[in-house]
């Protein structure tokens, strides 16, 4: 999946910042207080507050003490907690080496999350899902969807994607169950040479212990994953799961509890109508075997 935005100037957030903004709005909730009252007692602006509350941006540990003597949090542990967790919301290393592109924020929000997620649940109906993706299909995919983008640009997509794979084969690896619509597999991205790379690359990585790849067949008919791809991203306890979707305006994080039961319990749904991984990998080996 890929999309079009206009250029990111500021961070990816990470979980890590995404359970300190909870952390801080729960605060300020329990401390019956409302923005506006922060701002006023405490001198921190309104849309400063917001964005720490919305994970936006880090406290400056200045900031962050000022704020939790203002809420009461005399806990030693408690306050320690919240400057790790301050500390280790930094957005990844290597996205650092990409600030200043032409890059939408949710793609740079996917990169950290991936970096940090413990399963990831995904269901595509046109392409390879990125990690699963050989540089070849990615960068054809790329020229084709951005056709006007400069090779600076190509470049710099190329080089993500292939760095968010490291999901994959990091010492704790992301649990990776994808499933394809078979209009995905069908359709020959690039050459025929690219197109076969791609399918023995999938069943390549079908063979790790922590990749589950099943295709669903023309033949199951209508499904629930027609209208679009969707991947639904967990990470330890307690940080809360997401779900990430994209289209052609870019990509979208949903959060709400309800939305994300409904996307887990549809993923499962899929998983009954596909083929099972032993079948598809039969079926991907047919597939490539047949391309001409």
């Amino acid at each position: 999946m890929e999309s079009r935005s206009m250029p990111v100037r500021r961070q990816a957030p990470t979980v890590a910042r995404r359970r300190l903004a909870a952390e801080m709005l729960e605060l300020r909730t329990a401390a019956g207080r409302s923005r506006e009252a922060v701002g006023a007692d405490t001198g921190l602006s309104q849309g400063a507050l917001h964005r720490i509350e919305t994970a936006k941006t880090t406290p400056q540990a200045g900031t962050l003490n000022h704020l939790m003597d203002y809420y009461g949090v005399t806990d030693p542990e408690k306050r320690a907690a919240m400057h790790d967790l301050r500390k280790r919301s930094k957005q990844l290393k290597w996205l650092e080496l990409f600030e200043g592109g032409d890059l939408p924020d949710s793609y740079r929000t996917l990169a950290s999350f991936e970096a940090d997620a413990t399963r990831m649940s995904g269901y595509e109906s046109l392409f390879i899902p990125g990690l699963l993706q050989t540089r070849a299909y990615t960068e054809t995919i790329i020229r084709a969807l951005l056709p006007e983008a400069p090779a600076e640009e190509i470049e710099q997509r190329l080089n993500i994607r292939m760095r968010r794979q490291e999901a994959l084969t990091k010492p704790h690896p992301v649990a990776l169950w994808a499933i394809l619509d078979e209009a995905a597999l069908r359709r020959r991205v690039g050459s025929l040479e690219t197109y076969r790379e791609q399918l023995v690359h999938l069943l390549a990585a079908g063979q790790k212990p922590n990749v589950t790849i099943q295709v669903i067949p023309f033949s199951t008919g209508a499904h629930l994953g027609m209208p679009g791809a969707f991947a639904v991203l967990e990470f330890q306890e307690p940080d809360p799961p997401l779900v990430y979707m994209e289209n052609a305006g870019g990509g979208l994080f949903v959060e709400a509890d309800s939305e994300i039961v409904w996307y887990r319990n549809s993923f499962l749904r899929l998983a009954a109508q596909a083929l099972n991984p032993q079948d598809t990998a039969a079926w991907i080996e047919r597939v490539a075997s047949a391309a001409e």
